[in-house]
């Protein structure tokens, strides 16, 4: 539940929102990471004071739904001669460290960042006669904040969101969005510690695939190309019917040729996906300590964990000999009770201290392997293919339904344990496949109809017997079962 008030407004669970010049007995009392941000509000909108604000009535720290203890909602009259429209501002409260006192974030220091280190912000363009600003993008930063705080994964500039939906529950073609330094909003340092600024940007379906298939940053910069479809400070228009691709057909010339040269910096996902070893069971006792994952508990050890966050952390490899991050020497037997350096890595597991030391987990080599991925999943595997191991990268799969991990690795990656001798190896429910410049070929040809899933019914099954490899493409709701 959310109110909407005037920020300056008395209330239970805000108070006034002072300024810079605040008297220092006030500010005292207000929360110093809340006056911190406040300041750089001000600084923008010193016409401002007392933005319109939407509050959450019972704070998440009080058990409430919503994470986000405030949204601002500013007015800002853009500039006509540089193409950038009135629009309306807004700017989260409670990803970062209001407080200070470990309520909702845990402090690490000045020098780091303040809670998850950001907040977001959001650019929606003003219609004509429009006197108040919509109320639904609060909500829908509430519910990016939820998966922040639910998953401990955290956004940086150039991730995307596929949301699946209409931003505002419209009819809208703006169903996803991309993330961006906010172009105003400078870097906060609080008591805390530092604070940037994410903005959200709404993108189509065909903007977002531009996105996964190069790279995020490209796509923002062409869309700042585009002034109806965004301009130099990445406006959201929910009534923009066009892509950035039919406005200017040659833009997705300018994409080919960058997935062409760069390939993807897209290097995992978390994803409704499972692997099944059809090979035979291991016969001799030393066998019998591995995780045989279609009999055992599917969980990851704390350093698998760390190597996999860290992998889809790293992103694109810029060197000539990709490397597969190596495990965390500090972290021992897979058990910890202290977090990774800190909650603000990506792909952080729920079972990071896992039931299993991870001395006693071997690294099996596997003879046959059958992998299986809901359709939003299995369309990403021709990126996978060609944007990244096609460019001596790897790409990870992080199951969102059970604990496990799917990481493809091309003969240039460093530091992986499947081998050409070996190229299907596990440890514990973490499955790495090492697929050969040749065989990724022949998968790109067999799997073509995956780029248009819209054309087969599910489940759709490919195999290469000669390679003693399975994909199936399953409905969602198989991943909804406990098996997976």
């Amino acid at each position: 539940m959310a109110e909407l008030r005037p920020s300056g407004a008395p209330g239970p669970a805000a108070p006034p929102a002072p300024g810079p010049s605040a008297p220092p007995a006030f500010a005292s009392l207000f929360p110093p990471g809340l006056h911190a941000i406040y300041g750089e509000c001000r600084r923008l909108y010193p016409d401002q004071p007392n933005p319109l604000q939407v509050t959450a009535i019972v704070k998440y720290w009080l058990g409430g739904p919503d994470p986000l203890d405030y949204v601002s909602m500013y007015r800002n009259v853009g500039s006509p001669s540089a193409n950038i429209p009135e629009h309306w501002h807004y700017i989260s409260f409670g990803l970062s460290d209001l407080y200070g006192d470990s309520r909702v974030h845990e402090f690490t220091g000045t020098d780091g960042p303040s809670g998850f280190g950001f907040e977001l912000t959001f650019r929606l363009k003003r219609e004509t006669g429009e006197s108040a600003p919509p109320t639904w993008p609060a909500e829908l930063m509430q519910g990016l904040a939820r998966y922040v705080f639910q998953s401990e994964n955290t956004f940086c500039s150039g991730d995307h969101v596929s949301w699946h939906s209409p931003l505002d529950n419209s009819e809208s073609r703006i169903q996803h969005m991309l993330l961006t330094e906010d172009p105003q909003m400078q870097p906060v340092q609080t008591p805390f510690g530092v604070v940037t600024f994410l903005q959200i940007v709404g993108v189509c379906t065909e903007e977002l695939h531009a996105a996964q298939q190069w790279n995020g940053q490209g796509i923002l910069e062409l869309l700042r190309t585009v002034p109806v479809a965004g301009g130099p400070w990445l406006i959201t228009d929910m009534r923009r019917g066009e892509t950035i691709f039919e406005i200017d057909p040659h833009l997705q010339e300018r994409v080919d040729k960058g997935i062409e040269t760069d390939g993807s910096n897209l290097s995992g996902v978390s994803a409704k996906c499972a692997w099944d070893d059809l090979s035979r069971p291991p016969e001799d006792d030393e066998d019998s300590r591995s995780i045989c994952i279609s009999t055992q508990p599917r969980r990851l050890s704390g350093k698998d964990t760390e190597q996999i966050r860290e992998t889809l952390r790293r992103g694109l490899e810029i060197n000539n000999k990709p490397v597969l991050p190596p495990i965390n020497p500090q972290r021992q037997n897979g058990f910890t009770h202290d977090r990774a350096p800190s909650r603000k890595d990506s792909l952080e597991s729920d079972s990071s201290t896992a039931v299993i030391p991870h001395e006693l987990v071997r690294t099996r080599q596997l003879e046959s392997v059958h992998l299986k991925f809901n359709q939003e999943s299995g369309a990403l595997i021709p990126l996978c293919l060609r944007g990244r191991l096609l460019h001596g990268r790897h790409f990870t799969y992080k199951s969102i339904t059970g604990d496990m991990a799917i990481t493809f690795v091309s003969t240039g990656v460093e530091g992986a344990f499947a081998t050409e001798e070996h190229p299907y190896a596990a440890h514990g429910p973490w499955l790495q496949i090492l697929l050969t410049e040749e065989f990724v070929e022949k998968m790109l040809e067999d799997l073509e109809d995956l780029t248009s899933p819209e054309e087969f019914k599910l489940p759709k099954e490919y195999s290469w017997p000669e390679k003693k490899l399975k994909v199936s493409i399953l409905p969602d709701v198989v991943f909804d079962s406990p098996l997976h």
